[in-house]
């Protein structure tokens, strides 16, 4: 035994050497500016082994620098910064090379000694991104160039990342053109030298490049330039209709109406119609960065479901970038992120990115209504998580699923601050028109409280008594508990469907939004009858909790081989759901669970089931004075 403990005691003792000459202390931001500004080159062109090669030169005084890798990204609320595609760093200073050491405690920082009669360090390094979908997102294909400086970009420690200067040049592959929030301060060939900006709004302003491109301006003679920047995998993705133009002309028009106020001296969205570039949804303040199928334009009617994607970015720059909850509004992208707030940063913005989408035509009413429905179904009968989870807590989830995939996600829950947050929000607006008679809504709100200082980008950050504040300033009330109970609460908040002229029903014919998400997904939906859903090729998906299917026996990963003794297929499925209703025949399924077969029988017998917002013709129609065009 003695001489177990003091074996224990040597290794500990040789493990606290190792950890000692491995860490450092990090130092943390400080609101002083860097002296000097970096020097940043990507080169692109790689695109056979879909590598970003970089050179950076960082001015230094000679002793300790701590060097550190972008961990925490806006839009994302979550330490997803892809360290782990970070290779073959070499630093060298004066033209020698110099060691580096990882900290130990800190993954994404590097320490280096910057040597006397040295006035900085140049560095190199590879950023070897997803070759497949399994090792994260594709952002480089044979057409399409998606370059997100915080890949492709060390920065020093001390310093808050907006006091740091950089001067970033890309080299790009032959032919390629590109759209990004970036200025361009001159261009030689396929090299693209950009003006110096600050470390922060660098990483905030990614690039779209492509071999296929198409650059349109969605509000000519408009008091600040507004473009939209299409990268395709073919030429014919890019052809756009006249009255396509419009439609997201009046985009602009009609946030304009909102708001009343621009955050951006310019602003870009980045749109990349493709099957290859991994899909993206992220906010930037003077720009998006997008994606979308490659007949976004070409299928317009097929492709509609979605179509509010460009309606929620762009609603980012007001909500979630020039406004953003405090505990956001980070001093560098390695300090721990709060997404407290969430509900509002995503939540306003998922409800105005519907409200928006439909008064600038992007959907029709029906359309935007047929959505809202899918999604008041949700927080109705589909998310039995809310028994034990609120959607505060889900404002968690960034950091702690990080949007891998959930063995019961109706249960677990995961980010519903986003449709949970668009109820909340929907039930505030009618709130209002019920306070006020109808004289005052969210839109007043919306002005109110993100639409001042016009022209400004400098961050404004809000807490949730700035919420509240602004909000009895539209019409006095217990905002803060009225708040509160939705969303601290148990009970999905859908009380605004009814309260502006509406009932949730549900019916056996699907809506269009659930065909439109069928077949987007490939999957019988059969949430709110059987409680599962399928895919085309019969792996079950989500099984609501407690539902039907759950207590006969299914589970996610399961596999459909037949249906009452026929081959599976989705419509196989509905048939025998529909043969069901009002007998005491149950639906009978033989299902592969791993190498075991066995028949499951689901005494289910009400039928399919839809949702369907359906006209109260007793109380006004304030739901659809809200999706009329201003």
């Amino acid at each position: 035994m003695k001489a177990t403990i003091l074996a224990s005691a040597l290794l500990a003792a040789i493990a606290g050497i190792g950890a000692s000459a491995a860490h450092a202390d990090v130092p943390p931001p400080q609101d002083v500016a860097y002296n000097g500004t970096l020097k940043l080159s990507v080169d692109a062109t790689d695109l056979n082994h879909r590598i970003f090669r970089v050179r950076e030169t960082i001015p230094a005084a000679a002793g300790p620098l701590t060097l550190l890798f972008p961990q925490w990204i806006p839009g994302h609320h979550s330490p997803t910064g892809p360290i782990d595609q970070f290779a073959g760093l070499v630093v060298t200073a004066n033209g020698k090379r110099i060691e580096w050491t990882r900290d130990q405690m800190n993954v994404y920082a590097f320490h280096v000694n910057v040597p006397e009669g040295a006035t900085g360090v140049d560095v190199e390094f590879q950023t070897l991104t997803a070759q497949d979908t399994r090792q994260g997102r594709i952002v480089m294909t044979p057409e399409i160039v998606n370059v997100q400086w915080n890949q492709v970009a060390l920065y020093p420690a001390g310093y808050n990342a907006d006091r740091v200067q950089i001067e970033a040049s890309l080299k790009l592959p032959e032919g390629f053109q590109f759209g990004s929030a970036l200025e361009v301060a001159s261009q030689s060939g396929s090299t693209v030298n950009f003006k110096p900006i600050d470390f922060d709004n660098l990483v905030d302003s990614p690039v779209f490049a492509g071999k296929y491109f198409k650059r349109v301006d969605l509000d000519p003679n408009g008091r600040s330039p507004v473009h939209l920047n299409i990268v395709a995998d073919n030429a014919k993705s890019l052809e756009i209709k006249p009255e396509q133009l419009e439609i997201h002309r009046k985009l602009v028009q009609q946030m304009d109406k909102l708001y009343g106020a621009r955050h951006y001296n310019h602003y870009d969205f980045l749109l990349a119609l493709t099957e290859k570039l991994g899909g993206i949804g992220l906010e930037h303040h003077r720009s998006s960065e997008n994606s979308a199928s490659p007949g976004y334009f070409t299928e317009w009617d097929k492709n509609w479901m979605g179509r509010d994607l460009l309606a929620h970015e762009y609603n980012h720059s007001w909500d979630g970038k020039y406004r953003r909850g405090a505990d956001l509004a980070t001093p560098s992208f390695n300090v721990p992120m709060g997404d407290s707030l969430l509900w509002v940063y995503e939540g306003q913005t998922q409800f105005w990115g519907n409200v928006v989408a439909a008064r600038s035509g992007l959907v029709t009413q029906d359309q935007a209504r047929d959505s809202l429905a899918y999604v008041a179904a949700t927080y109705d009968q589909g998310r039995p998580g809310l028994s034990w989870r609120n959607i505060q807590d889900t404002t968690n989830d960034p950091t702690i699923a990080q949007r891998r995939p959930l063995a019961y996600r109706n249960y677990q829950m995961s980010e519903d601050y986003y449709s949970g947050g668009q109820m909340v929000w929907l039930d505030v607006d009618t709130r209002l028109r019920e306070l006020t008679k109808n004289k005052r809504s969210l839109d007043d709100f919306a002005k109110a409280f993100f639409g001042m200082k016009d022209g400004d980008w400098k961050v404004n950050p809000y807490t949730f008594e700035d919420v509240v504040s602004t909000l009895n300033g539209i019409a006095p009330y217990d905002w803060a508990t009225y708040l509160r109970e939705r969303i601290d609460g148990h009970k999905g908040p859908i009380d605004g469907i009814a309260r502006g002229g509406w009932k949730l029903v549900y019916t056996d014919k699907p809506s269009d939004a659930v065909k439109a998400i069928e077949a987007r997904r490939g999957f019988a939906d059969l949430t709110y009858s059987l409680g599962v859903s399928v895919s085309s090729k019969g792996d079950i998906g989500d099984v609501r909790w407690d539902g039907p299917a759950f207590n006969a026996g299914l589970s996610p990963g399961m596999h459909v081989v037949a249906v009452n003794g026929k081959e599976f297929s989705g419509e196989a499925l509905k048939d025998a759901v529909t043969a069901a209703k009002g007998t005491n025949v149950p639906v009978e399924l033989l299902v592969k669970n791993f190498d075991e077969y066995k028949t499951v029988r689901i005494d289910y017998h009400d039928g399919l089931k839809y949702p369907h917002l359906e006209r109260d013709t007793s109380k006004p129609d304030w739901l659809g004075e809200l999706y009329k065009a201003k």
